[in-house]
């Protein structure tokens, strides 16, 4: 279910407004050494590695099964909206106990790049 296409090794992709195809010839994982690419090219890695998960997960389950199990209500919605905003808290408390951290130098860190 997690494959985009019925071949294992197909599958399709669009990044910076072109359109790309590709098969694996075999199953082999690859991955790019992040702490090396410049800021515009780690964004554009980023929403790909975060696109391409979204769409594997998006066809794990049968829409009409879901949509059965969340009913009529704004249940789910509303713990969704719920989770949304005590991650989002999190994330801030996060950040800034790691930019403590960086200031108190228990954490090296490049800023400003």
């Amino acid at each position: 279910m997690m494959q985009a296409q019925s071949d294992i090794f197909l599958g399709w992709s669009t990044f910076n407004g072109r359109h790309y195809y590709g098969r694996q010839l075999r199953d082999m994982k690859f991955s790019v050494d992040v702490e090396e690419l410049e800021p515009v090219r780690f964004r554009a890695y980023v929403q790909v590695c975060g696109a391409t998960l979204a769409r594997a997960h998006a066809r794990t389950s049968d829409p009409a099964q879901i949509s059965g199990y969340l009913g009529n209500n704004d249940t789910f919605d509303q713990a969704i909206a719920d989770f949304a905003e005590v991650y989002a808290d999190q994330a801030e408390r996060d950040h800034a106990a790691l930019l403590s951290a960086i200031k108190d130098g228990r954490v090296q860190a490049q800023v400003g790049v």
